[in-house]
């Protein structure tokens, strides 16, 4: 665990000196160093880094919402979920249209089109905080457009989490749709009347308290996300929307930085760490060719 602390700070400082980002350097630190490539190896398992990967998706999803103001959302929340539709519509029918190119079941080129039509917000939330771009114009609609897609995620999932399992009927995929949509609004409607109360509940001087109070929160949230059928990175999400509106936003955006930063890394070290090189080779074509069609469904959405 030290050790790859270690090496993503190497590895940070190594980028900041060359001019380049740090994510892929994380995800490689986790592929040299892990159990699929021949060397040294600081992790033999990668499910042992499972829960502190799970916390830094959490830290960076609930920053994100720290940063993503509720009068945003009222302001262009049509133009928002407009654009995020388009987004969706081309990436998503792309996706489906490739996986059935490949030969592929319905189930199987499902799953594809979610993959290449929704982007990952852990990618775009640390990109936007290492280029110092947060407080940029035109960040407002890249963040509205992901939440859009995150929401999409979550009734997405829940749709096809019973075609995945083989069910006969379409019962079990409204009930797992209906729960998490209703998760959702719930959601919604604690950060729009509910901000007051959450800002007394948050309210105090202590640093150390208010840590572990919004800590607790954003976990807790997310945990519970996850037994409703949504993403916890979602639930982290809509925690920090809910804070970031308090009194005390402005303090915990500071206190969170460096818990993000440093379980955020240990984040994309753990997704290296799942990566076997050796598997690369067989699908090396199919990738590239998604690679090439995410970049043009992407220049074609806007």
């Amino acid at each position: 665990m030290g050790g790859a602390f270690l090496a993503a700070a190497v590895l940070a400082r190594l980028g900041g000196r060359i001019g380049l980002p740090t994510i892929p350097l994380f995800i490689l630190a986790g592929i040299l160093l892990g159990p699929h490539t021949p060397g040294v190896v600081l992790v033999s398992d990668p499910h042992d880094m499972e829960m502190l990967s799970a916390l830094g998706l959490v830290l960076l999803l609930f920053y994100l919402g720290l940063e993503f103001h509720l009068d945003d959302l009222k302001a262009g929340g049509r133009r928002m979920a407009l654009a995020g539709g388009t987004y969706l519509a081309l990436n998503v029918g792309a996706g489906l249209g490739f996986g059935f190119a490949l030969g592929w079941g319905t189930s199987e080129a499902l799953v594809l089109a979610g993959v290449l039509g929704i982007s990952s917000s852990a990618i775009v939330t640390k990109v936007l905080v290492d280029t110092g771009r947060l407080g940029n114009p035109e960040t407002k609609p890249i963040l509205g457009i992901i939440v859009v897609e995150d929401i999409f995620l979550a009734l997405y999932l829940a749709a096809l989490q019973p075609i995945l399992s083989g069910a006969d009927s379409l019962a079990s995929a409204v009930l797992d749709a209906g729960k998490a949509f209703g998760f959702l609004l719930l959601l919604a409607l604690v950060a729009r009347f509910g901000t007051r109360v959450i800002g007394r509940l948050f309210s105090t001087r202590d640093d150390e308290l208010l840590v572990i109070s919004f800590l607790g929160a954003a976990v807790f949230v997310a945990g519970v996300s996850e037994w409703f059928g949504v993403a916890d990175a979602i639930g982290a999400f809509m925690v920090g929307l809910m804070l970031g509106s308090t009194a005390s936003g402005a303090r915990i955006r500071k206190l969170v930085h460096p818990l993000r930063d440093a379980f955020g890394a240990i984040f994309f070290f753990a997704f290296g760490l799942s990566i076997d090189p050796g598997d690369l080779p067989t699908v090396l074509w199919p990738v590239l060719a998604a690679v090439a069609l995410t970049l043009a469904m992407n220049v074609l959405a806007g």
